[in-house]
């Protein structure tokens, strides 16, 4: 299942398993992984993309680590809202993932996710080349804890 709508997304986790979220950039994929309550994102590293298959591997062996249940990437669109070949070959990264493993798969809109995590960084007195390293799990933790509070708020909703 592949979701554009986080109501159906949770819906379709099962209880107490984690989720992991994923940043997809050109050169980099940033990780995050939740804990098992869905209200705190982590964020765990960042893989330098090479190809698909590999790429792939690499995250399934995180998910198979982990017991992860679901993925949310984050969803570059342009700051009007239009989606461009970026988003385009995020939703590709979904489709080719779900056929290689099973699970609930969810977008989540990742406008200035990427600013928000520097910003974050900086206010840390974090170095130019730590920051360097880290930004893209970063950024990756803010698109999973986006969800993670809509989640909630959703579980709260329906309580």
């Amino acid at each position: 299942m592949i979701t554009d709508d986080i109501t159906e997304y949770a819906q379709a986790l099962p209880p107490l398993s984690p989720l992991i979220g994923l940043d997809l950039g050109t050169k980099t994929i940033g990780i995050a992984v939740s804990d098992t309550f869905l209200s705190v994102a982590t964020p765990l590293e960042t893989i330098k993309r090479k190809k698909f298959s590999i790429d792939a591997e690499a995250v399934i062996a995180i998910i198979k680590a982990r017991g992860i249940a679901g993925m949310v990437l984050g969803l570059p669109r342009n700051m009007d809202g239009s989606e461009g070949p970026r988003c385009q070959a995020t939703r590709a990264f979904a489709r080719n993932f779900e056929r290689l493993h099973d699970m609930p798969i969810a977008f989540w809109d990742e406008r200035l996710s990427t600013v928000a995590a520097e910003k974050a960084l900086l206010e840390a007195d974090t170095t130019r080349k730590r920051r360097s390293e880290v930004i893209d799990h970063v950024a990756a933790s803010y698109i999973l804890q986006g969800t993670l509070d809509r989640i909630q708020h959703i579980n709260r909703a329906d309580t």
